[in-house]
């Protein structure tokens, strides 16, 4: 099926049966938060009052339930506030999933408003981080990043998305089998 690259995320998140998501919107973002308010029966949109509330919300969300938290904030500041409770959930190895918005694939590099090169400011704090240039990998990015956050040892994980990424229209494969094996 044909779908946005921000809605492949809102059904991805909804087939790895992720119920709560906290955050907040901003400029990058704006795509996937229109595909989780089409969600909203499905999917709780939790707003935050500021990004760090929204890590720190994910993780404990995770210490709960036992399962992978989930947060997301926009490019730039919004991304980097989410670190301090990235760095939390790595040191108690608490699986979360970041989201953050990026610029377009074609302004990253060039010191582009609210530009923020997030995947090497959380490298030494995550499991391991992507930075989604294929909207069409969007599912397989999705499926790996949970496992990896909630196989081994727990941890965070980080999907750098950008506008034009979330924006795209792409043809929705969930894969069959999730892992980084096969």
């Amino acid at each position: 099926m044909k779908v946005s690259g921000a809605q492949a995320i809102v059904e991805s998140l909804k087939r790895l049966g992720v119920k709560v998501v906290f955050g907040i919107p901003g400029g990058a973002l704006l795509p996937l938060y229109d595909a989780l308010y089409d969600a909203r029966e499905e999917l709780r949109q939790i707003l935050c009052r500021h990004e760090q509330g929204a890590a720190h919300a994910a993780d404990g969300y995770a210490r709960v339930t036992g399962r992978a938290g989930v947060c997301l904030a926009t490019s730039g500041p919004g991304a980097t506030n989410l670190v301090t409770g990235i760095a939390n959930a790595h040191m108690d190895s608490i699986p979360i999933v970041a989201m953050t918005g990026q610029v377009p694939r074609a302004a990253i590099g060039r010191d582009s408003f609210q530009e923020a090169d997030v995947t090497g400011i959380t490298m030494p704090i995550v499991k391991h981080s992507y930075l989604v240039r294929d909207p069409n990998e969007i599912p397989a990015v999705f499926a790996e990043a949970f496992y990896l956050a909630t196989t081994g040892r727990p941890g965070p994980v980080l999907i750098d998305l950008p506008k034009d990424v979330t924006m795209a229209e792409v043809e929705f494969r969930f894969p069959e089998k999730v892992g980084t094996n096969g």
